[in-house]
């Protein structure tokens, strides 16, 4: 398991991982139906990605910030700035184009 001080070495050494959030509500249909594909992401790159889900109804300061309109969406964060998104229900291919770029080289 990664520490913090892992997460900081290799920020400063410019190998940062990142953050693909996913922006849920337990209400919403189409994010349940997205749930087996991050789930799939999460499982497949352990190890070059890190995957968070963040319900858009209890944090919704953290999503506004975040500039998330319609949940379920997805927001990849690196450095911690937005390098990209997508918004409303996405088809595994979209999510692999989306992180692809950004996946740390372990």
């Amino acid at each position: 398991m990664r520490s913090l001080g892992d997460a900081e070495d290799e920020r400063q050494a410019g190998r940062a991982r990142a953050t693909l959030v996913f922006v849920r509500r337990y209400s919403s249909g189409a994010s349940r139906r997205m749930e087996s594909l991050v789930a799939w992401v999460k499982v497949t790159q352990k190890r070059r990605l890190d995957v968070v889900e963040l319900d858009a109804d209890r944090h919704s300061p953290l999503v506004a910030k975040l500039g998330v309109k319609t949940a379920p969406s997805l927001v990849l964060v690196k450095d911690r700035r937005v390098v990209g998104r997508l918004e409303g229900r996405a088809s595994g291919r979209q999510i692999e184009e989306l992180i692809r770029p950004h996946l740390s080289a372990d």
